[in-house]
């Protein structure tokens, strides 16, 4: 009887986990429903490090949601309500920061360790042709000798 009742419960507890955003917030247009899911996914939990608010259970993350909401039923624009929670919780809410002096390394380090890699790789190339090319040549004394290594080897591996 337990199992049965215990059964019950964690149905009922996921169906309300997946419950359609629509049922908890009433939209005019699935146009607006579309834009709070929108916002939402672009938004970062600040607790959660690196989950969207729409993912989180936090309940950081729920009261963002509920703001978000009650800001797109205020009338505000989706600029509006990103720099309304970035001024509250800071500029990690956001997944694409603004390209300004305190971000420009974020942007900029991927390009910076691609161009790196390219002068190595570069590097590496040219010096493995330079030294390819300005290999000294073998004195006759040590061509002798590696022509006698090769026949020994050679007859050594016939018989």
């Amino acid at each position: 009887m337990f199992r049965i009742v215990y059964f019950v419960l964690a149905i009922t507890a996921s169906a309300m986990t997946f419950a359609d955003v629509s049922a908890v917030y009433g939209f005019d247009s699935r146009s607006e429903e579309q834009r709070y899911q929108d916002l939402i996914a672009e938004l970062r939990c600040p607790k959660c490090q690196n989950q969207n608010i729409a993912d989180s259970n936090s309940p950081i993350s729920k009261d963002m949601r509920s703001a978000v909401y009650q800001m797109m039923l205020d009338g505000a624009s989706n600029e509006e309500i990103v720099n309304s929670l970035v001024d509250r919780f800071g500029e990690f809410v956001k997944y694409k920061p603004d390209l300004d002096s305190r971000t420009f390394m974020l942007w900029a380090t991927p390009a910076i360790a691609v161009l790196v890699g390219l002068l190595v790789v570069a590097g590496v190339v040219a010096r493995s042709r330079k030294a390819g090319i300005a290999a000294p040549a073998l004195s006759k004394d040590e061509q002798a000798r590696v022509d006698k290594m090769l026949a020994e080897r050679n007859q050594n591996g016939k018989g």
